[in-house]
């Protein structure tokens, strides 16, 4: 083990004092937590970030403001959202499918878009994921609308992109119907249900991009929070990142991201890669990343770090004027940077 924590701390591109590293391994034994720092690189996406920000603008009031609450208590405005999705993947052409499953009295489902690489099927497929549902008695803003914001918009830049040259994969864009309590970790969770039937049918996957609160940035010195133990080390203090969380199988997909996110300049990247699937730090494991980790899939959550950071976290405060449209138009923009290299 000592030698996996040795040679993977070489790996890091961002060096830090060893004596930290160390500290933190004797904190979180038998496993190893790894944490890159706030990185740039040299180029960014061809995207007119203006435009994508107020396009990300028009969903959310749609989401949040015209639609409202999305909760298993208000199932009507659950349909409005997964026909809204839907029309938006119509808009541009794409082939949508409505992976529909029960769930009590009612019938839900996920909205599944695909845009296939080049003329001919590629060798490699990309799933990016992100749940329309909110907690009862909110209209989740950066939980979950902000996400589903960013699912479309990516969707629409694709798009675009395919028509100007061919793109490295195939991108399947998922949203999942529920995710939150009371089918949190339940075999209703939208998730669940796609990864189940995924690993039976024997679905290819290369890699599966949780997108899971990705609005909320923080400025002030001391806004951003960590987990156990990783409040210990010097991780940034401030909010001003987008976070990759992977587990020790998906090491080959977090470095692919990160790779490419780093490229961007307009937003830092920080990442995280846990073993034993997270279950020795439960908090990593709090989306729809875990359900196809549990089906040996490779799986990242992209995120602002959810509680960690926003102090509207499943309030009725957690509204759009509370979010960062520039920095969500800036993570469209990395992931083009990934589907595009």
């Amino acid at each position: 083990m000592i030698y996996e924590v040795l040679l993977a701390y070489a790996e890091d591109r961002v060096r830090r004092p060893i004596r930290k590293v160390l500290f933190a391994l004797t904190l979180c034994l038998p496993g190893v937590l790894l944490m890159t720092g706030s990185l740039r690189g040299e180029e960014g996406a061809m995207i007119d970030i203006q435009e994508t920000s107020e396009r990300l603008r028009r969903h959310l009031t749609m989401l949040t403001v015209t639609i409202g609450e999305r909760s298993v208590v208000r199932p009507e405005n659950l349909e409005r959202a997964r026909a809204y999705i839907e029309s938006c993947y119509h808009e541009l052409g794409l082939p949508v499918e409505n992976q529909r499953y029960p769930y009590e009295n009612l019938t839900l489902a996920n909205v599944i878009a695909r845009i296939q690489a080049g003329d001919a099927p590629s060798r490699r497929t990309y799933l990016v994921g992100a749940h329309y549902d909110s907690v009862a008695g909110t209209v989740g803003a950066d939980d979950n609308a902000a996400a589903i914001a960013v699912l479309l918009e990516t969707a629409r830049c694709l798009k675009i992109l395919d028509g100007s040259r061919p793109l490295n994969a195939t991108v399947k864009l998922v949203a999942f119907a529920l995710e939150e309590p009371p089918a949190y970790a339940t075999r209703h969770m939208g998730s669940r249900v796609y990864a189940r039937q995924a690993r039976n049918a024997g679905e290819q996957l290369d890699g599966m991009i949780c997108l899971e609160m990705v609005g909320y940035y923080c400025h002030e010195p001391g806004c951003q929070r960590y987990p156990f133990p990783l409040m210990f080390l010097d991780y940034p203090e401030a909010g001003n990142f987008i976070g990759i969380v992977g587990n020790s199988g998906s090491r080959k997909l977090t470095r692919g991201l990160e790779a490419a996110f780093r490229k961007n300049p307009e937003l830092p990247v920080v990442t995280l890669t846990v073993p034993l699937n997270g279950w020795i730090m439960p908090s990593v494991r709090l989306s729809d990343h875990s359900s196809f980790w549990n089906e040996g899939y490779e799986a990242v959550m992209v995120t602002d770090t959810a509680f960690y950071r926003n102090p509207h976290y499943h309030l009725p405060t957690d509204t759009m004027d509370k979010l960062d449209f520039r920095r969500m138009a800036e993570l469209v923009a990395s992931l083009l940077i990934f589907f595009g290299s």
